[in-house]
């Protein structure tokens, strides 16, 4: 037994000498990778692949799993925006990687536009809501001078009820009745609007005028608690749930632990039908009344592993200090139904920016644990090295 430190009794954890690197501050920083603005990490580029509306077609998603395995390591990761990121992309193959991705129509026209384009869509759409969404990456592609921070994103949320919440995104779109409610992200209220697009690349010029990007980073969210915009008066609809894994009227929801498939996963959906990448560590599969069984796939709601969220780790991350996802996969059955687990390879927490019940944190002698924290909140306990078991 190892030893803990923090105000509960001991918890049985086994050393892990040799794993953990050197304590350090993590780098933030700032942006996010791209297609044609890849990031450098400990297994090679990773490559972010911004499918348009969210969607990709059956010959998309066959051809994006082919060049994940000719050009990368197969390897492909769900963000939390709903894009798909090829990891392991050698440098001298990058070249060849955009042109098969420009091929597929899954390459924007430059990097600027590229970082603009930063839209999730609801995955319970229809054809309005993917009218909206087109004509709002139009428009951000020809708004040249909109200079946006990396991580400022939209959210096109338009369908019954909101699901979209949850998610990272600046400035958003909701349905209200009949009607359209842009509404800052930060602020419990919005506006009505005919015009959408016109009106959501108004609130990013406002947030840019007010100061919300000094040194070219900030986010609505912070900018809103010191000022807001005019006109915010109208009270959105209430979120639906989080959704599971299981039938939907557009198809099936198939999860993905920590949310990565292997490219033949991919491949093999895309035999099955269309794919709408989704923010929760899903793919909705369009037009199937059955739950595709491939193995990988999570289709069982109460599956542990939903119970756990986990980034790449070390040693694919060169800002990550410790592994994490042999971990959480370890800890995953220990934990109780409505309780989630983070473990984090840094105090970034970037799987996870939001508050969990537990976080698990590597800090380069082993792992803190935070509860009812974020990745970077003081510690509960402490394990000098990986824990086998939690004071649940």
């Amino acid at each position: 037994m190892s030893e803990v430190r923090g105000g509960a009794a001991p918890v049985s954890c086994g050393d892990s000498p040799g794993v953990f690197g050197p304590e350090r501050s993590p780098v933030v920083q700032g942006w996010c990778p791209g297609a044609l603005r890849p990031m450098a990490s400990g297994d090679g580029l990773v490559v972010r692949v911004r499918p348009p509306g969210g969607r990709l077609t059956q010959a998309q998603a066959a051809g994006l799993a082919a060049l994940a395995g000719a050009h990368g390591s197969g390897v492909i990761d769900l963000s939390s925006r709903a894009n798909l990121q090829l990891r392991g992309v050698r440098e001298g193959s990058h070249a060849a990687l955009v042109e098969g991705l420009r091929a597929l129509g899954l390459v924007d026209a430059s990097v600027a536009a590229e970082a603009r384009r930063n839209i999730v869509v609801t995955p319970f759409t229809d054809a309005a809501a993917d009218a909206l969404a087109a004509e709002l990456a139009e428009a951000l592609a020809a708004a040249s001078d909109l200079a946006l921070p990396g991580k400022f994103g939209f959210a096109v949320d338009t369908g019954a009820r909101p699901v979209l919440r949850g998610v990272s995104a600046d400035v958003r779109i909701e349905r209200l009745g009949e009607a359209l409610l842009l509404r800052a992200d930060g602020l419990d209220v919005g506006r009505l609007t005919s015009d959408p697009v016109a009106d959501m690349l108004a609130l990013a010029r406002w947030f840019l005028r007010a100061g919300g990007a000094p040194r070219g980073r900030g986010r609505m969210a912070a900018l809103v608690a010191r000022c807001r915009p005019e006109g915010s008066e109208v009270v959105p609809a209430e979120p639906a749930p989080e959704p599971v894994p299981g039938l939907v009227a557009q198809g099936a929801l198939v999860g993905l632990a920590f949310g990565q498939m292997q490219a033949g996963t991919l491949a093999a959906l895309a035999a099955v039908g269309p794919i709408r990448a989704t923010p929760w560590r899903m793919l909705l599969v369009e037009g199937v009344s059955v739950l595709p069984r491939l193995q990988g796939l999570i289709t069982d709601p109460a599956d542990p592993l939903r119970r756990v969220v986990a980034c790449t780790g070390a040693p694919h991350c060169p800002q990550a200090l410790g592994p994490t996802r042999a971990l959480a996969r370890a800890l995953a059955p220990q934990l109780p139904p409505g309780c989630l687990l983070h473990v984090s390879g840094c105090a970034k927490g970037c799987a996870h920016p939001r508050t969990a019940d537990l976080t698990l944190v590597a800090r380069g002698r082993g792992y803190d644990l935070v509860r009812a924290g974020r990745a970077a909140d003081p510690a509960f306990l402490s394990y000098p090295g990986t824990p086998d078991a939690l004071p649940i």
